[in-house]
């Protein structure tokens, strides 16, 4: 079986300054709105204000013009249609401002909807770009692990365990393993689940133990022929001193043909915590967003957090209601954001979901 290796770091998926210049001019265009209220509102307010002083000057100029008697009956009719005319302009100016209030409510209403639509959208596409980060690269650990099954040095000692051809293995993987830092440890183990030999048997003295009671050895043990594997869930591995690891797991066969007889079976166990939260951290939200990024399995376990909290341990509950990717508010106001695998190549992915909270 010839695999074909993309040995690069998969880079960032750049979100570009789409969402962040139309959430400036949504910030614009509410800040100017509100700034046209506050002057529709401070100007019809003095408007008001002179009205009012019209008037007290046309109850002024009345008063004087009966005391006038017959000599000021013709100001008092001036005066009358001053404070006529005064309560007409205080009527308009009223109607304005309620009308201008309402009007610019409405905007700002629309505008606000508006910049938590582009919020959610762009959170939703920052929980995208995590978990094909991490597809991308998982999907090269299926590729590793069934190109190293092949290797001539571990089909030979699954075939036949003698001390010579384990150490000579062990050698083999420690070279691997020199090469690919992002692996804790690779196993080779018998079809009964001991583990013949490891690439760092100087840290972790795994040799001779069984680890046929693992999901991951059982699996990897049907599996059907040297194109499969089986990915294992993130788990914390007592005989890797309880670092957290994905496990990915191909059947060593006969002649290190994909259809050959299963002699054995390699586990790569990937450096899951480091990996990950170097992921998660990378995600570029903004710090006014307080946001906090996941990646949760299936069952919606936490398995990495920016913030390094609830690993393995916390369960998130989301409203996906059968949706592959969407955003909403909690019931404490902060926004929810997620996406799940949309896998990588021949990796379907796990089910998992990148996830970003933001606190209200």
């Amino acid at each position: 079986m010839a695999i074909a290796l993309d040995l690069k770091r998969p880079k960032p998926i750049s979100q570009g300054p789409a969402n962040e210049d139309e959430a400036d001019i949504s910030a614009l265009i509410a800040r100017l709105t509100a700034e046209v209220n506050t002057i529709a509102c401070d100007k019809t307010k003095s408007i008001q204000q002179i009205t009012n002083q019209m008037k007290m000057l046309a109850l002024n100029a009345l008063i004087e013009s009966s005391r006038a008697g017959s000599l000021g009956a013709g100001f008092a009719v001036v005066a009358q249609e001053v404070r006529s005319v005064g309560q007409q302009v205080e009527t308009i100016a009223r109607e304005l401002e309620g009308q201008l209030t309402k009007r610019t409510g409405s905007l700002m209403d629309s505008i606000a909807r508006m910049s938590d639509r582009s919020r959610g959208e762009r959170m939703v596409d920052l929980s995208l770009n995590a978990i094909e980060l991490i597809d991308r690269n998982l999907y090269e650990r299926t590729c590793d692990v069934r190109w190293w099954a092949t290797d001539s040095a571990v089909v030979t000692c699954a075939a036949a365990p003698d001390p010579a051809g384990v150490a000579h293995v062990s050698e083999r993987l420690a070279v691997i393993l020199s090469a690919y830092t992002v692996y804790l440890d690779l196993w080779l183990c018998d079809l009964d689940g001991k583990v013949l030999a490891n690439g760092r048997s100087n840290r972790f003295n795994v040799a001779g133990q069984s680890v046929a009671h693992t999901k991951w050895f059982r699996e990897a043990r049907g599996l059907r022929s040297g194109d499969d594997y089986v990915a294992g869930d993130v788990e914390c591995q007592q005989l890797l001193g309880n670092a957290q690891v994905a496990t990915y797991c191909a059947s060593v066969r006969e002649g290190g043909q994909a259809h050959g007889k299963p002699i054995g079976v390699l586990a790569i166990h990937f450096d899951w915590e480091p990996q990950a939260r170097a992921i998660v951290q990378g995600v570029r939200v903004g710090a006014a967003d307080k946001a906090r990024v996941l990646l949760v399995d299936s069952n919606f376990r936490v398995i990495a957090a920016s913030d390094g909290q609830g690993l393995l341990s916390e369960r998130l509950t989301l409203k996906v209601d059968g949706r592959r990717s969407g955003f909403y508010q909690d019931a404490r106001g902060g926004l929810i954001a997620f996406h799940a695998t949309p896998g990588y190549e021949t990796y379907r992915g796990l089910g998992w979901l990148g996830v970003i909270v933001c606190a209200a």
